[in-house]
């Protein structure tokens, strides 16, 4: 719906690369990454050709969910350094040209936080309303059925106010009460010290859990027969999405404007997914962006799924869209969409066709080296939510696994013990390896951004898909009187191209194309044409 810009942000069209700092890149020595390992390699990163970096959580934390479950809003954990380490790490990536965006985690805090002891303290205290409180029912069960996405009720007795607290995620994620007017003023506080520092962003972690029904009405079941954990029996109607988290995404649009051209893009899962990320971004007083799990969940590659994802939100949202194929949450897409085909060559065709969509484009530390999901043993995991339902769910221990650096050295330039193992069959493919490669999916990558980079079409550009018939996927992007033709074969077999009449010069060929016209294209094959 939103056609060419005219006038373009920095970040419509960018491309971000998400850094997981525990497994990025350890300076310290204690099997852990650590800012200090961010900035050593910050140059690395510059050469890739992004626009940006988002770096997940660092911040003060007993680590029961590795970061997300927040001690102190405003420190840095010792693990990963010090404010002062940050504050250098940031005015490097600017010196770079790098834009710097953190996360931010509004949902819930830390049962470690200061504000939550406060809270859990008495029903009377100054911050007895910061947490999400309730009374048993007089059988002394939970006060509705909510069910935590971890498993279990989403709700925890506690025997100095004799309440349950809510939480959404673990038991030592307490929700914070967004409908508080002193809890928005303080998290507006704690998105100002941030500001002030110097960071360009924020990404927002699961937006659409800020606030709850406040009547606590239960959720209706939900016909799933695939489900494993019980949050996914229940249709998510009161315990998330309540029409006030708008309100509050207004008033942090209006801060964010005060600091200039910022950019903020919300994390957003569940069933409503697309209805809400279409709310949370319209018009220019909310988020500048969202994006989804729909290629993240997505198990199958096909030409319906990826056309219909985009034309979707085409069609529900008046703003602009954001893409990734895989990220700190779910499985590598070498994992997940490659099955017989080569895993190299895939790696790059998924990156091409990512980095040819209209959109700004997450790009998950590893995937420029076409890294694989890791096979982590039951002993040596420490994700709390692949431990508690192994082996039904993968977990997210795998897509977390350490930066392979250095190939000749069995722990990938890391020290010995590290959080997670590194992955010997990630070692052939490390990064000095590929820089040598002059055909690696390293050199590759570099060249589709420096082509996106050219290409206005490729930045800003409409999106319009042709009806190619499967399993190639067609569609130009056009802008500024260019127009491009991108088509990729998402198949396990050779697939007929129809071509088109004046089918123009070839801009990037992939998996070996030698022509833009009719023809077969090849398994992982596809390219990019001026039209």
């Amino acid at each position: 719906m939103i056609g060419v810009l005219s006038v373009k942000d920095w970040w419509q069209g960018a491309v971000i690369y998400q850094i997981y700092p525990r497994s990025f890149c350890d300076s310290s020595g204690d099997g852990v990454g650590d800012l200090n390992g961010i900035t050593a390699k910050l140059d690395y990163v510059a050469s890739l050709g992004v626009d940006g970096i988002w770096i997940s959580p660092f911040f003060k934390s007993p680590m029961h969910d590795f970061g997300y479950d927040v001690a102190d809003f405003r420190d840095v954990d010792p693990v990963f350094g010090t404010l002062e380490d940050f504050d250098r790490l940031l005015k490097r990536a600017h010196e770079l040209g790098l834009k710097v965006i953190i996360d931010q985690v509004y949902s819930h805090s830390s049962i470690e936080n200061e504000w939550f002891k406060e809270s859990k303290s008495s029903r009377t205290n100054d911050k007895a309303d910061w947490f999400v409180w309730a009374d048993a029912k007089a059988d002394g069960s939970p006060p509705n059925n909510w069910q935590s996405v971890f498993t279990g009720p989403s709700w925890t007795w506690n025997a100095a106010r004799k309440q349950y607290y809510l939480h959404n995620f673990l038991s030592e994620q307490p929700d914070l009460n967004l409908h508080c007017p002193a809890v928005q003023e303080e998290l507006l506080s704690v998105a100002r010290f941030w500001l002030d520092r110097g960071v360009d962003g924020f990404r927002l972690d699961a937006t659409n859990f800020y606030m709850h029904d406040p009547e606590l009405r239960d959720n209706p079941a939900r016909a799933n027969g695939n489900a494993v954990r019980p949050f996914d029996m229940q249709d998510q109607l009161y315990n998330q999405s309540h029409p006030d988290i708008e309100k509050f995404l207004a008033k942090l649009r209006t801060l964010m404007d005060s600091y200039g051209t910022t950019f903020t893009v919300a994390e957003v899962g569940g069933n409503r997914s697309l209805e809400e990320m279409a709310a949370y971004t319209k018009g220019d007083k909310l988020l500048n962006t969202a994006y989804s799990f729909i290629f993240l969940e997505e198990e199958e590659l096909s030409v319906p799924g990826i056309r219909g994802a985009i034309e979707d939100w085409e069609e529900a949202a008046d703003s602009w869209p954001s893409w990734t194929f895989s990220n700190h949450d779910r499985r590598r897409v070498v994992t997940r969409w490659r099955k017989g085909r080569d895993p190299q060559a895939f790696a790059k065709a998924m990156n091409a066709l990512l980095l040819s969509l209209k959109g700004t484009i997450f790009l998950y530390q590893g995937e420029e080296l076409g890294l694989p999901q890791s096979d982590v043993p039951f002993e040596r995991l420490v994700d709390p939510e692949a431990i508690r339902n192994w082996p039904e769910t993968a977990g997210r221990d795998g897509c977390r696994t350490p930066m392979p650096w250095v190939a000749s050295d069995a722990n990938g330039g890391w020290p010995a013990d590290t959080w997670l193992p590194m992955d010997v069959n990630h070692l052939p493919i490390a990064v000095d390896v590929q820089e040598k490669d002059a055909s690696s999916t390293l050199a590759h990558t570099r060249k589709l951004l420096a082509l996106r980079k050219e290409h206005p079409a490729l930045v800003r550009g409409n999106i319009t898909f042709l009806d190619a018939a499967e399993p190639i996927l067609a569609f130009t992007r056009e802008a500024e009187g260019e127009k491009l033709l991108c088509v990729f074969n998402l198949g396990e077999q050779p697939a007929p191209w129809a071509g088109l009449d004046g089918t123009g010069d070839m801009v990037l060929s992939v998996g070996g194309v030698t022509g833009t016209g009719a023809g077969d294209i090849p398994v992982c094959g596809g390219f990019i044409a001026k039209l």
